[in-house]
């Protein structure tokens, strides 16, 4: 049965049964606004809930703005909650809050970022601020997801399968019990969202798991994870670490970031630090070698000029096939893009060196002294495809399942992205076309584009890096366009992003259904996205 939104908790019997559905029964009805009318209790009575595999360590009242995640020293912004606590064998911990006064009659789950390891206490409060019952699982094991760790992963394959795909999946049935529980009433829709990691998960959902979301949202999705592994982060290291005379020392990022500015910015006929179109940027890296028997920070090496070829171009196998791609140009010198995950701060200090030496040390080789220049892209990818990819990997094209059920999909990916190419999501999504190609026995590719169209869309964000963050507009809301594509039929044609500097909007852009790109009307204000339309490049 489906819900209309549930507005007030303290208001008449008559004012909550208002809101409801004619279709209704007053019997569901009543049994509702008693669960809200007695939140206390009926939170305290979810720790006797019964969930297979699981126990639940606690349920309390959360009142606003009082819950502070751990280690951090100040509250989340949040309206009063009810907060269950509990564990699903092996050791998948979750939360599950649940609105007192504002339910939405929806559920949201969120995913997680890198090796995961905690729950995702912010995102958690961003649903419940837009009126979710919410939850999020910390995989399976507990670690800072930042610093990659991956030793949990030493000899458990149990885990590594909660990582890859079962937690979440758990985690979205078990909440899903609760919510249904706590409110006497299921959820009218529920909805994915998470980034990176995360997309990897939503991914996975939409893959595996058919029938968990009406809606999901999978940002920079790490979705290829073992190919990612070996052809971004660790490629990206060898690239700079194999020979330390590689590594390109942060206060270079501004030379090398400036030069692809200068060679590809007005390519789209504005000047403004953001390529819109990577794949139209020629730049040659040679281009900034430093004079022969000099060496300084408005040059490169030239090692350091291959290092950077090696990173735009991905790495391929001993038979030329392309492993996984590699970054595009744009960004260099953002704050967080190459400084943190490709140079680091000094050499091994990189997110992709700690990635890609955490995931095969532990998850492949289970082997504390492995050493990542041993690391051959032949013989070691095909065993670790073979060993942890099936856990691991959301790379399947067949998303009938999905669609057949109705379900919508967005995929969005930062052009800038220093983490997870873009490429990656590019290709991921043609793919899928491919496959939809097939299933409807078009010849035109563009029918096939189209039928995907209707279920999955994929936005391209210039100038974003990973997740957030960039010289390009990185806000904007992908949550309200899916929910009407679910709820009310209502396509995304396009979604505006804005810059926001110092809590003001200095510029806003429309993202554009991929293939199609934002494109200039050549006379309009450049930081207004009414200049720009949506086409093909």
């Amino acid at each position: 049965m489906k819900l209309n939104h549930l507005q007030v908790l303290g208001a008449s019997l008559l004012a909550l049964a208002s809101t409801i559905s004619a279709n209704q029964s007053n019997a569901q009805t009543l049994a509702l606004a008693q669960a809200n009318f007695n939140a206390t209790e009926s939170c305290a009575q979810l720790s006797k809930l019964t969930i297979d595999a699981t126990t639940i360590t606690h349920a309390e009242i959360v009142s606003q703005d009082s819950f502070t995640a751990p280690g951090s020293d100040k509250p989340l912004q949040t309206p009063s909650f009810c907060r269950l606590v509990g564990v699903t064998a092996p050791a998948v911990n979750f939360e599950v809050w649940l609105p007192l006064s504002s339910w939405n009659g929806k559920y949201q789950s969120v995913g997680n970022g890198g090796m995961a390891g905690t729950i995702s206490y912010a995102a958690m409060a961003n649903a419940l601020r837009r009126g979710y019952a919410t939850a999020s699982t910390d995989t399976g094991h507990t670690a800072g997801p930042i610093s990659f760790d991956a030793s949990w992963a030493s000899g458990r394959p149990d885990l590594i399968e909660d990582f890859g795909h079962r937690a979440l999946h758990l985690t979205t049935v078990n909440a899903k019990q609760v919510t249904a529980s706590f409110y006497s009433a299921p959820p009218n829709y529920s909805y994915y969202v998470g980034c990176s990691k995360g997309g990897q998960q939503g991914l996975m959902e939409a893959q595996r798991y058919p029938d968990d979301f009406d809606g999901i949202i999978a940002g920079d999705p790490a979705n290829d994870w073992t190919r990612f592994y070996a052809g971004a982060h660790l490629w990206y290291s060898l690239a700079m670490l194999a020979d330390e005379e590689s590594y390109i020392a942060p206060a270079k990022l501004s030379a090398l970031g400036n030069a692809v500015n200068e060679a590809c910015d007005i390519l789209d006929g504005v000047k403004d630090g953001i390529l819109q179109n990577p794949l139209a940027c020629n730049f040659e890296p040679r281009t900034l070698t430093c004079p022969a028997g000099t060496d300084s920070n408005a040059c490169l090496t030239p090692k350091q000029v291959s290092a950077v070829e090696k990173i735009w171009s991905g790495v391929k196998n001993s038979a030329g096939e392309l492993i996984y791609p590699g970054l595009v140009p744009g960004a260099e010198a953002a704050r967080g893009s190459w400084s943190t995950w490709v140079t680091g701060r000094e050499p091994y200090q990189s997110l992709h060196w700690r990635g890609g030496e955490g995931f095969f040390r532990w998850f492949v080789f289970d082997d504390p002294d492995w050493d990542f220049r041993t690391f051959d892209f032949d013989k070691d990818l095909e065993y670790a495809l073979e060993k942890v990819g099936p856990a691991v990997d959301s790379n399947d094209p067949d998303l009938r399942p999905f669609r057949d059920n109705g379900a919508k999909l967005i995929v969005y990916h930062g052009w800038s992205d220093p983490d997870i190419s873009p490429l990656a999501s590019i290709n991921y999504f043609e793919s899928v076309v491919d496959v939809i190609a097939d299933d409807i026995q078009a010849e035109n590719w563009q029918l096939a584009l189209e039928s995907t169209q209707d279920f999955y869309r994929l936005f391209m964000v210039p100038g974003m890096t990973h997740c957030a963050g960039g010289p390009g507009p990185d806000s904007f809301d992908a949550l309200t366009a899916l929910e009407n594509w679910v709820e009310k039929g209502i396509a995304p044609q396009t979604m505006v992003a804005s810059k926001i500097v110092n809590d003001e909007v200095v510029t806003t852009r429309p993202l554009c259904v991929h293939p199609e790109m934002a494109i200039y009307d050549g006379t309009g204000d450049p930081d207004e996205a009414a200049s720009f339309s949506c086409a093909l490049p």
